[in-house]
Protein backbone atom coordinates (compact mmCIF):
# COMPACT_ATOMS: atom_id res chain seq x y z
CA UNK A 1 0.00 0.00 0.00
CA UNK A 2 1.15 3.02 -1.13
CA UNK A 3 2.35 5.99 1.82
CA UNK A 4 0.68 8.90 1.98
CA UNK A 5 3.13 12.75 0.86
CA UNK A 6 1.05 16.08 1.48
CA UNK A 7 3.65 19.06 -0.03
CA UNK A 8 2.49 22.47 0.11
CA UNK A 9 3.54 25.31 -1.58
CA UNK A 10 3.83 22.35 -4.88
CA UNK A 11 3.72 24.79 -8.03
CA UNK A 12 7.59 25.52 -8.10
CA UNK A 13 11.16 25.26 -6.81
CA UNK A 14 11.66 23.05 -3.42
CA UNK A 15 7.66 21.45 -3.35
CA UNK A 16 8.13 20.66 -7.24
CA UNK A 17 11.05 19.21 -7.02
CA UNK A 18 10.07 17.50 -3.68
CA UNK A 19 6.55 16.24 -5.25
CA UNK A 20 8.60 14.79 -8.04
CA UNK A 21 10.94 12.54 -5.53
CA UNK A 22 8.30 10.89 -2.98
CA UNK A 23 6.53 10.02 -6.64
CA UNK A 24 9.28 8.60 -7.38
CA UNK A 25 9.43 6.95 -4.56
CA UNK A 26 5.80 5.57 -4.74
CA UNK A 27 4.17 7.67 -2.54
CA UNK A 28 0.58 9.03 -3.79
CA UNK A 29 0.53 12.53 -3.13
CA UNK A 30 -1.62 15.63 -2.51
CA UNK A 31 0.26 18.49 -3.75
CA UNK A 32 -1.25 22.57 -2.97
CA UNK A 33 -0.72 26.16 -4.03
CA UNK A 34 -2.46 28.88 -5.22
CA UNK A 35 -1.74 28.37 -8.68
CA UNK A 36 -4.26 25.64 -10.44
CA UNK A 37 -3.19 25.97 -13.53
CA UNK A 38 0.56 24.63 -12.44
CA UNK A 39 -0.50 22.00 -10.17
CA UNK A 40 -2.40 20.55 -12.93
CA UNK A 41 0.05 20.64 -15.35
CA UNK A 42 2.67 18.37 -12.38
CA UNK A 43 -0.07 16.21 -11.71
CA UNK A 44 -0.13 14.86 -15.21
CA UNK A 45 3.23 14.48 -15.44
CA UNK A 46 3.61 12.32 -12.14
CA UNK A 47 0.75 9.91 -13.17
CA UNK A 48 2.39 9.54 -16.46
CA UNK A 49 5.67 9.20 -15.28
CA UNK A 50 5.11 7.44 -11.95
CA UNK A 51 2.05 6.08 -12.13
CA UNK A 52 1.21 7.57 -8.43
CA UNK A 53 -2.40 9.04 -7.54
CA UNK A 54 -2.04 12.78 -7.26
CA UNK A 55 -5.19 14.75 -5.62
CA UNK A 56 -4.85 18.48 -6.08
CA UNK A 57 -6.24 21.30 -4.26
CA UNK A 58 -5.45 24.78 -4.82
CA UNK A 59 -6.27 27.29 -2.01
CA UNK A 60 -4.31 30.15 -0.24
CA UNK A 61 -2.67 28.67 2.59
CA UNK A 62 -2.60 32.19 4.69
CA UNK A 63 -6.55 31.93 4.62
CA UNK A 64 -7.64 29.75 7.68
CA UNK A 65 -11.54 28.96 6.00
CA UNK A 66 -9.81 28.06 2.55
CA UNK A 67 -7.87 25.36 4.49
CA UNK A 68 -9.95 23.61 6.65
CA UNK A 69 -12.26 23.36 3.60
CA UNK A 70 -9.42 21.53 1.57
CA UNK A 71 -8.59 19.45 4.26
CA UNK A 72 -11.99 18.44 4.44
CA UNK A 73 -12.41 18.26 0.92
CA UNK A 74 -9.74 15.46 0.01
CA UNK A 75 -10.80 12.07 -0.73
CA UNK A 76 -11.20 9.28 1.25
CA UNK A 77 -7.99 7.04 0.25
CA UNK A 78 -5.60 10.45 0.83
CA UNK A 79 -6.82 11.48 4.15
CA UNK A 80 -4.42 9.28 5.93
CA UNK A 81 -1.55 11.72 5.32
CA UNK A 82 2.01 9.97 6.55
CA UNK A 83 4.49 12.56 5.82
CA UNK A 84 3.41 16.47 5.66
CA UNK A 85 5.87 18.68 4.24
CA UNK A 86 5.25 22.16 5.30
CA UNK A 87 7.18 24.19 2.29
CA UNK A 88 4.88 27.03 0.86
CA UNK A 89 6.50 30.43 2.15
CA UNK A 90 7.98 33.22 0.74
CA UNK A 91 9.95 36.81 1.22
CA UNK A 92 8.85 39.80 0.31
CA UNK A 93 11.55 42.75 0.19
CA UNK A 94 14.70 42.91 1.40
CA UNK A 95 14.68 46.58 2.83
CA UNK A 96 15.76 48.32 6.63
CA UNK A 97 13.10 47.85 9.26
CA UNK A 98 12.10 51.69 9.22
CA UNK A 99 12.09 51.47 5.19
CA UNK A 100 9.46 48.25 4.86
CA UNK A 101 6.01 47.96 3.70
CA UNK A 102 3.70 46.44 6.27
CA UNK A 103 1.96 45.04 3.68
CA UNK A 104 5.04 42.56 2.94
CA UNK A 105 5.79 41.93 6.34
CA UNK A 106 1.39 41.12 7.06
CA UNK A 107 2.08 38.49 3.93
CA UNK A 108 5.30 37.25 5.06
CA UNK A 109 3.81 36.29 8.42
CA UNK A 110 0.55 35.20 7.37
CA UNK A 111 2.24 32.60 4.84
CA UNK A 112 5.10 31.39 6.19
CA UNK A 113 3.72 31.11 10.28
CA UNK A 114 -0.21 31.29 10.38
CA UNK A 115 -0.43 28.82 7.32
CA UNK A 116 1.93 26.51 8.11
CA UNK A 117 0.21 26.40 11.62
CA UNK A 118 -3.09 26.19 9.75
CA UNK A 119 -2.54 22.98 7.88
CA UNK A 120 -0.99 21.50 10.88
CA UNK A 121 -3.36 21.91 12.65
CA UNK A 122 -5.87 20.87 10.05
CA UNK A 123 -3.77 17.55 9.31
CA UNK A 124 -2.67 16.61 12.88
CA UNK A 125 -5.49 14.61 13.50
CA UNK A 126 -5.87 12.02 11.21
CA UNK A 127 -2.08 11.58 12.31
CA UNK A 128 -3.12 11.27 15.94
CA UNK A 129 -5.78 9.02 15.84
CA UNK A 130 -2.71 6.07 13.99
CA UNK A 131 -0.74 7.46 16.53
CA UNK A 132 2.11 7.73 13.14
CA UNK A 133 2.93 10.46 10.84
CA UNK A 134 5.97 13.14 10.21
CA UNK A 135 5.66 16.98 9.75
CA UNK A 136 8.71 18.07 7.94
CA UNK A 137 8.87 21.80 7.94
CA UNK A 138 11.07 23.80 5.37
CA UNK A 139 12.76 26.70 7.57
CA UNK A 140 15.83 28.86 6.35
CA UNK A 141 19.13 29.69 7.37
CA UNK A 142 17.39 33.19 8.19
CA UNK A 143 15.13 31.21 11.21
CA UNK A 144 19.24 30.72 12.52
CA UNK A 145 21.09 33.63 12.15
CA UNK A 146 19.38 37.40 11.36
CA UNK A 147 20.74 39.60 8.36
CA UNK A 148 20.51 43.09 7.76
CA UNK A 149 17.30 44.05 5.72
CA UNK A 150 16.34 40.42 6.68
CA UNK A 151 13.83 41.68 9.73
CA UNK A 152 10.37 40.58 9.27
CA UNK A 153 11.46 37.68 6.77
CA UNK A 154 14.09 36.63 9.53
CA UNK A 155 11.65 36.88 12.55
CA UNK A 156 9.17 34.52 10.30
CA UNK A 157 11.50 31.95 9.60
CA UNK A 158 13.19 31.82 13.64
CA UNK A 159 9.20 31.12 14.39
CA UNK A 160 9.41 28.29 12.20
CA UNK A 161 12.57 27.00 13.88
CA UNK A 162 10.77 27.56 17.69
CA UNK A 163 7.62 25.93 16.25
CA UNK A 164 9.53 22.76 15.24
CA UNK A 165 11.13 22.70 18.12
CA UNK A 166 7.37 22.87 20.03
CA UNK A 167 5.68 20.35 17.84
CA UNK A 168 8.16 17.74 18.51
CA UNK A 169 8.13 17.80 22.31
CA UNK A 170 4.18 18.43 22.20
CA UNK A 171 3.85 15.42 19.58
CA UNK A 172 6.31 13.25 21.34
CA UNK A 173 3.29 11.49 22.66
CA UNK A 174 1.60 10.96 19.47
CA UNK A 175 4.73 9.43 17.99
CA UNK A 176 4.69 11.68 15.61
CA UNK A 177 7.98 12.79 14.17
CA UNK A 178 9.08 16.63 13.30
CA UNK A 179 12.14 17.70 11.41
CA UNK A 180 12.94 21.48 10.42
CA UNK A 181 15.02 21.81 7.75
CA UNK A 182 16.90 25.23 7.02
CA UNK A 183 18.49 25.54 3.51
CA UNK A 184 20.59 28.61 2.43
CA UNK A 185 20.65 29.62 -0.91
CA UNK A 186 18.84 28.11 -3.84
CA UNK A 187 18.65 28.86 -6.80
CA UNK A 188 14.60 28.66 -6.84
CA UNK A 189 11.93 31.39 -7.98
CA UNK A 190 12.58 32.56 -4.46
CA UNK A 191 14.57 35.51 -4.91
CA UNK A 192 12.29 36.78 -8.51
CA UNK A 193 9.38 36.47 -5.99
CA UNK A 194 11.41 38.64 -2.78
CA UNK A 195 12.52 41.39 -5.57
CA UNK A 196 8.86 41.45 -7.06
CA UNK A 197 9.38 40.47 -10.26
CA UNK A 198 12.93 42.16 -10.96
CA UNK A 199 14.87 39.57 -12.31
CA UNK A 200 17.96 41.41 -12.44
CA UNK A 201 18.51 41.95 -8.80
CA UNK A 202 17.40 37.75 -8.54
CA UNK A 203 20.08 36.65 -10.44
CA UNK A 204 22.93 39.07 -9.11
CA UNK A 205 21.98 36.51 -5.76
CA UNK A 206 23.67 34.06 -7.38
CA UNK A 207 26.24 35.56 -9.41
CA UNK A 208 29.58 33.73 -8.73
CA UNK A 209 29.23 30.51 -7.01
CA UNK A 210 27.08 27.64 -7.23
CA UNK A 211 24.11 27.77 -5.17
CA UNK A 212 21.93 25.14 -3.76
CA UNK A 213 19.40 23.41 -6.74
CA UNK A 214 15.61 22.89 -5.26
CA UNK A 215 16.49 18.64 -6.14
CA UNK A 216 19.42 19.02 -3.42
CA UNK A 217 16.55 19.72 -0.66
CA UNK A 218 14.26 17.34 -2.04
CA UNK A 219 17.05 14.53 -1.67
CA UNK A 220 17.38 15.17 2.14
CA UNK A 221 13.42 15.62 2.72
CA UNK A 222 13.28 11.82 1.14
CA UNK A 223 16.12 10.99 3.20
CA UNK A 224 14.61 12.26 6.41
CA UNK A 225 11.37 10.54 5.60
CA UNK A 226 12.70 7.26 4.67
CA UNK A 227 14.33 6.45 7.63
CA UNK A 228 13.63 3.10 10.45
CA UNK A 229 10.92 4.43 12.78
CA UNK A 230 13.12 4.54 15.63
CA UNK A 231 14.95 7.46 14.11
CA UNK A 232 14.11 11.22 13.76
CA UNK A 233 16.58 14.35 12.55
CA UNK A 234 15.19 16.75 14.47
CA UNK A 235 16.96 19.90 12.75
CA UNK A 236 19.11 20.71 9.76
CA UNK A 237 20.81 23.27 8.12
CA UNK A 238 21.94 23.06 4.36
CA UNK A 239 24.21 25.35 2.65
CA UNK A 240 25.75 25.28 -0.70
CA UNK A 241 29.90 24.62 -0.51
CA UNK A 242 30.58 28.41 -0.83
CA UNK A 243 28.01 29.30 1.97
CA UNK A 244 28.83 29.28 5.32
CA UNK A 245 26.20 30.70 7.14
CA UNK A 246 23.43 33.90 6.66
CA UNK A 247 27.22 36.06 6.33
CA UNK A 248 29.82 34.50 4.57
CA UNK A 249 30.08 33.65 1.04
CA UNK A 250 32.50 33.15 -0.93
CA UNK A 251 32.22 34.60 -4.68
CA UNK A 252 34.85 34.00 -7.48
Amino acid sequence: MRKTAFITGASSGFGKAIAEKFAAAEYQLIISGRRKDRLSELSEKLQREFKTPVHITAFDISKKEEVWKAVELIPAEFQYVDVLVNNAGLALGRDYFDEALIEDWEIMIDTNIKGLLYITKAVLPKMIEKSAGHIINIGSISGKEVYEKGNVYCGTKHAVNALSEAMRIDLLKHKIKVTAIHPGAANTEFSNVRFKGNQQLADNVYKGYQPLEAEDIADIVLYCASLPERVVINDLVVTALAQANSFYLFKE
